[in-house]
């Protein structure tokens, strides 16, 4: 297994065993105290239980488990329930209209006040808007959207109507909305004419045109005006937002729907290339990423402003944006823009500006504020701060030290939180009432989740040892299988422990002496490119299908920034002539255009051979080494041992970066 090092100043942290315990009066307040991992540990099922009763359920479960076909589970089995009403409804009919439940913040600078009976209006339009349409429940609604207002609101209204929404991430190309459309066999696309990014109007709506042109399945396309850009338009498909949801009712009477009925599928890459269709259902969803706010967060409905800078297109914008936090009737902040548009403080602008006391973000923000200088955040008021989080990748001590000291002024809990889209909710993280956190640790599993570091044999390691993450538990977020694909949802989870019956997480893990967990990585060839799971595969693809490239192989070098950066490792054909940076330039530019920006390679080398094995597999082994500048290691397994000697010799060779 390969290891992901986070450099000296982990082992330095350590050895130190460096700790920050909560402070008494934290800790008397926490909404989670010691009792819940006893309550846990004594009736794992009469525990969640208990969780689910947080909810509104329209007909109680009448089994909390049922684990009898694994790998698939149904949790609170005949148990009914809504959830946009859990998320939206009951907290009107208790008296809560006027509390706002979204600040939302324009990249231009505009922006809306979205109070809970607000909210309650808008996703009642949407979901009549949808019924005459003709969606049914079952059916697959793709949403293809930036960080506006009605992304939430058609999520929701998905959820209020029983469809199943697929959020495809806003900075994806054509061709990867077109395959999620096509996997789904989505009916309707709701998208933007464009959207704002870095100060600019950017077009969102031709993608759509380009990916539904391939897709007999879509018969409409609902845009909503953001950029007021001419689009084109193809009459009786293209709807605009405003001529069909704002002459809706906004009374709707929402329906109860089986707590295993399908809420949405996210998709993921996958070591062959194809997007993984994650299939998430509703009560066993609802009820742990509720509860994993309510709890990693300790939010206090009635005084919290909460923020998660994710985007609703990955996993953490459904779990921490839209459902968990809005089932916990939370007051929000949403931001459409990027972090430096207008100004490097924005983000310190926007929690001074609406006194955001819970901040959640990813390793890689935390690391471009730290690049942008400490003397930025020390500009605003901060002070509302009381509870920081972490998501997406493991974030180095360094990272760590720094969000504490220069955002949370040496006083804020950091809970630095593992999960996946795959676990749909929080699996280890600190508790910030309960744990004396460690710079760079996720610590230990959450009450109610259980999660080992194995070896190989899928024996847990000792202390101090390292491995593989497993999770040895069933668990009601749990992903229900792959959209139309359960024999590759076993293969791809559950076959390399299925002896012992372990869902592997695909991530190297270890314990230190005190047996908490420190995250190291993943192990397979899936890259963490600011805290996106790329696969190499699908990069590699993108290459090959452009008509200068033979061959390709492609790697995630460690990277200060974004976590991982993409190098990837060309062979030209023959007839190639040009192998400079042009020629480089281009293949960057189409692997954004094939999947989107985000998978834009960080390096392009050309070079006259791949280091293969005898059976012809890549080692990319030997790529990353080359990537980070260390020195090569054991080729002797390489069907020609020559082969890094000729790499090297090409590195000059059309190398570029940025």
């Amino acid at each position: 297994m390969t290891e992901q090092s986070q450099g000296p100043a982990l082992d330095n942290l350590l050895t130190e065993s460096r700790t920050f315990p909560p402070s008494d009066e934290f800790a008397a307040a926490a909404n989670a105290g010691p009792d819940l991992y006893a309550a846990a540990d004594a009736d794992r099922e009469a525990f969640w239980a208990t969780q689910a009763e947080r909810l509104h359920w329209d007909t109680k479960w009448d089994r909390v488990l049922d684990w009898s076909d694994a790998p698939f589970a149904k949790w609170f089995v005949g148990g009914k329930l809504n959830v946009a009403y859990n998320c939206v409804d009951r907290h009107v009919e208790s008296g809560h209209g006027d509390q706002v439940a979204i600040h939302w913040e324009g990249e231009p600078g505009d922006t809306r006040t979205i109070t809970y009976s607000d909210l309650l209006a808008e996703v009642s339009k949407t979901a009549n808007a949808l019924t005459e349409l003709g969606l049914q429940t079952g059916d697959r609604v793709a949403i293809y959207m930036p960080m506006v207002p009605e992304a939430i609101f058609s999520m929701l209204a998905c959820a209020r109507l029983g469809l199943t929404h697929s959020v495809v991430f806003g900075g994806f190309s054509a061709e990867a909305l077109r395959s999620r459309i096509e996997d789904a066999a989505a009916k309707l696309v709701i998208t933007t004419d464009g959207q704002y990014r870095r100060g600019k109007p950017a077009p969102l709506k031709p993608a759509v045109d380009e990916a539904v042109a391939q897709t007999p399945t879509i018969e409409h396309v609902l845009v909503v005006k953001r950029t007021d850009t001419e689009v084109a338009w193809t009459e009786g498909r293209d709807i605009w937002w405003n001529d069909l949801v704002d002459k809706q009712s906004d009374q709707h009477t929402p329906e109860a729907f089986d707590s295993e009925h399908p809420l949405y599928i996210l998709y993921t890459s996958g070591t062959t290339g194809k997007p993984k269709g994650i299939l998430h259902t509703s009560g066993g969803y609802l009820t742990q990423a509720s509860y994993t706010h309510f709890n990693v967060f300790d939010l206090k409905p009635d005084s919290d402003v909460y923020w998660c800078t994710a985007d609703i297109g990955w996993v953490t914008g459904h779990s921490y944006i839209v459902y968990g936090p809005l089932s916990n009737r939370v007051t929000q902040v949403v931001y459409e823009g990027t972090p430096n548009t207008p100004h490097e403080g924005r983000h310190w602008e926007i929690v001074q500006k609406y006194k955001v006391s819970i901040y959640y973000t990813a390793p890689t923000l935390i690391r471009t504020f730290m690049k942008w200088g400490k003397d930025i955040p020390a500009k605003y008021d901060l002070s509302s701060l009381r509870v920081l989080g972490s998501v997406g990748e493991p974030i180095n001590p360094e990272a760590w030290i720094w969000y504490r000291e220069n955002v949370g002024a040496n006083r804020t809990p950091i809970v630095d939180t593992w999960w996946q889209t795959e676990t749909g909710s929080i699996m280890i993280s600190p508790l910030p009432g309960v744990t004396a956190t460690k710079p760079g640790s996720a610590q230990k599993a959450l009450p109610g989740i259980s999660a080992k570091v194995v070896d190989d044999q899928g024996k847990e390691v000792p202390h101090g040892g390292g491995g593989y993450l497993v999770l040895d538990q069933p668990w009601p977020g749990m992903l229900r299988g792959i959209w139309g694909d359960n024999e590759r949802y076993r293969d791809t989870y559950w076959s390399r422990f299925a002896e012992q019956g372990f869902y592997f997480a695909g991530d190297g893990a270890k314990y230190d002496n005190d047996g908490d967990i420190w995250l190291l990585g993943r192990v397979d060839d899936v890259m963490n490119v600011s805290g996106h799971r790329i696969s190499t595969t699908e990069v590699e693809s993108a290459l090959v299908s452009h008509p200068t490239v033979a061959e390709a192989a492609v790697v995630g070098a460690t990277d200060p920034t974004t976590g991982q950066g993409i190098v990837a490792f060309v062979i030209l054909r023959g007839d190639a002539v040009d192998g400079g940076e042009d020629a480089v330039k281009a293949l960057r530019d189409h692997v954004a255009k094939e999947i989107g920006p985000i998978a834009k390679p960080r390096q392009v080398m050309v070079v006259p051979e791949l280091p293969k094995t005898r059976s012809g597999k890549i080692m990319r082994r030997l790529l990353r080494d080359v990537a980070e500048n260390r020195s090569i290691g054991d080729v002797t397994t390489l069907a020609d041992s020559t082969v890094m000697d000729l790499i090297s010799q090409g590195l000059n060779k059309g190398s570029s970066e940025d």
